[in-house]
């Protein structure tokens, strides 16, 4: 079976949906070959946006007490900024921020809320790019594959800017970019995907339960320093409730029809818990959306309302203490 054809969820192994008579599943997507068009025009658009920054950043231009210019007699004006200063092998802080990193004092005291969107197209390196890249295609062109480039991208481009909203309340003075939010929002939405359209596939505990191993690994990582965990839980959250909103297969029902030579026909049905998920997940997005950017443009911020909140970037070691 090719890769277009297998659902969703086989990747986390839910194997394929079920067939038969009676109520089973109405897989009309499966049978259509898609390709993918939204995927490959992020991966490109986020690596000539990275090719833009080093040519802005322009290392040997500018002095550092940090040392020298990585590669500078083979990549010259886009050689990168000394390890010391960007283990990452990327641009300086400050070019990120002119290129539109997410800061809070420039999105709610200089009105630049642009930011929450673009941040979402830069990355701080190399390094960076590959990995969240790289995890796009692997798990992107599937999903897109499956449910269209409206719905995937819809998911990603709000996933990325609910992982920014929620990130603008928890960075304090340091600054965000990456489109880890919005990677995390597929992963969300693969999730709900699966809870939505429960009675489609066999083996769906399994599959659940490989899926939030996945996703608590991955949410683990986000608490090693530097990494903006806010952005990744704000994005999951966000593509977990549009999972229910716009992923959401119907079932199949046969009828009797006297047109049809075999007497029967299907006939698409959706579950009264699919309508009751996407009614929730609905009202929770809007709401949410609505809390964090009433928060945000009123200069506020997580740690005034919520004393533990900022574990959610930094767990506390012999290394770091946490400290804003």
């Amino acid at each position: 079976m090719n890769v277009h054809e297998q659902p969703l969820m086989e990747m986390a192994g839910a194997g394929e949906p079920r067939r038969g008579g009676g109520l089973g599943p109405y897989y009309e997507e499966s049978s259509e070959e898609r390709r993918s068009f939204f995927v490959p025009a992020v991966v490109v658009a986020n690596l000539v946006v990275f090719v833009v920054t080093m040519y802005v950043n322009d290392c040997p231009s500018h002095r550092t007490p940090f040392g020298p210019c990585i590669a500078v007699n083979f990549l010259h004006r886009f050689s990168f900024q000394p390890l010391r200063q960007n283990p990452l092998f990327g641009p300086s802080a400050s070019t990120l921020v002119k290129l539109g990193a997410l800061e809070w004092i420039k999105v709610v005291r200089q009105h630049q809320g642009w930011r929450l969107v673009t941040c979402s197209w830069l990355h701080a390196g190399v390094l960076h790019l590959i990995a969240n890249m790289l995890s796009l295609t692997f798990v992107g062109i599937r999903i897109e594959r499956q449910f269209g480039l409206v719905r995937v991208g819809i998911i990603y481009l709000m996933s990325g800017l609910g992982g920014s909203s929620l990130s603008s309340l928890m960075i304090g003075s340091d600054i965000s970019v990456g489109a880890s939010g919005a990677l995390f929002g597929v992963l969300g939405a693969m999730l709900s995907e699966l809870i939505t359209n429960w009675t489609i596939y066999s083996n769906r505990v399994s599959a659940l339960l490989t899926l939030i191993f996945i996703i608590l690994i991955n949410l683990a990582i986000g608490i090693l320093p530097h990494v903006d965990n806010s952005a990744h839980i704000g994005g999951f959250f966000t593509g977990f409730l549009l999972g229910f909103v716009l992923l959401m297969r119907p079932q199949i029902i046969w009828v009797e029809d006297h047109d049809v030579p075999f007497g029967s026909k299907p006939k698409p049905m959706y579950k009264a818990y699919q309508y009751i998920l996407l009614a929730i997940a609905l009202l929770l997005l809007l709401s949410g959306f609505v809390l964090v950017f009433v928060l945000l443009f009123r200069g506020g911020r997580l740690k005034n309302y919520c004393e533990w909140c900022h574990y959610i970037n930094c767990v506390p070691t012999s290394r770091q203490t946490c400290i804003d």
